[in-house]
């Protein structure tokens, strides 16, 4: 038996894993006062940020996989159930307005469909053939990344999900609370937040989804970055399709050009609603046409364009 079956064919009982045990700070949480209460799970809470930093080499080197994925033709794919599928899908439906990418690059998979967002369908979890199956309605190849999440390691509907992508030789991530994950060999690189027992035993939504919330946050954050989705610290790919994303946009064009809030205005809309065009078109003193070629060139990338003019 392999180590994907292995892991399939996990024991029914679950009360070895660490993300099932008992917190001491907590055992007489129904006694006390509201203020205390809330004192142990923000306590609690307050350790997320630590775990999550040790794990910071292999999220890294997720990171560089998907890059190149992503620079490739590929894809990356969230893959979770209840909890963490939300998550997933969460982080995926933020990258095409925050950073101008298209749909399918990144896509977030949850058990149970769409419905599963918003109602519970815990029993969808229990079947690694679905897990299968919703891949292969994504037309998954070996050019994507496929990123597991499983709070406590041993959700079926994720390990059938990873085993099929593994087949396919896709690369492979396994985000999981449980140190035990890291064994268990389903993923080429393994990210592991042992984050301890949760305040209520076992309500993986509460420290757990907080360390998967952080960890999927870098992943695209970091991603992005590195494929010049991002200028400095400001969002140059952002999409102006509201006020609120317009008054971004335009407070990104004086913050880099100087001009004020009307000349801005003016510029983001002769190009389009599009910062980066607007900025080459303002710093290189090209038309928009000549503006959308010089970032096509740079694959993108607003620090090329603007370096080689310095240049």
């Amino acid at each position: 038996m392999n180590a994907v079956s292995e892991a399939l064919s996990f024991p029914a009982g679950r009360g070895h894993l660490l993300t099932e045990q008992r917190n001491p700070a907590s055992e007489h949480l129904d006694t006390l006062p509201l203020l205390d209460l809330l004192g142990v799970i923000n306590g609690e809470d307050q350790q997320v940020p630590g775990v999550v930093a040790a794990a910071i080499p292999n999220i890294a080197h997720l990171v560089e996989k998907v890059v190149m994925a992503l620079e490739q033709g590929g894809r990356l794919f969230y893959v979770g159930a209840g909890t963490s599928g939300r998550l997933g899908v969460l982080d995926a439906a933020e990258c095409p307005p925050t950073f101008s990418v298209p749909r399918d690059w990144v896509q977030g998979i949850i058990a149970g469909g769409p419905a599963a967002l918003v109602q519970s369908a815990e029993g969808a979890e229990d079947d690694p053939v679905q897990g299968r199956q919703d891949l292969q309605s994504r037309w998954v190849t070996a050019q994507d990344v496929v990123c597991g999440i499983a709070a406590g390691s041993t959700t079926p509907y994720v390990l059938g999900a990873l085993a099929y992508a593994r087949e396919l030789g896709a690369t492979t991530a396994f985000i999981t609370c449980n140190p035990e994950g890291s064994q268990l060999g389903v993923a080429d690189i393994p990210i592991v937040l042992p984050v301890g027992p949760e305040v209520v035993t076992g309500s993986t939504r509460m420290k757990a989804g907080t360390a998967t919330k952080l960890a999927l946050n870098m992943i695209s954050t970091a991603t992005m970055v590195r494929l010049g989705k991002v200028y400095g610290n400001l969002m140059v790919d952002v999409q102006a399709t509201n006020a609120k994303l317009v008054d971004r946009a335009t407070r990104i064009l004086q913050t880099i050009t100087g001009l004020d809030y009307e000349a801005a205005q003016s510029l983001l809309n002769a190009a389009q609603g599009q910062v980066k065009p607007a900025l080459v078109m303002h710093l290189r003193q090209v038309t928009y046409d000549q503006a959308c070629g010089l970032l096509e060139g740079a694959a993108g990338r607003l620090r090329a364009v603007l370096d080689g003019a310095k240049a």
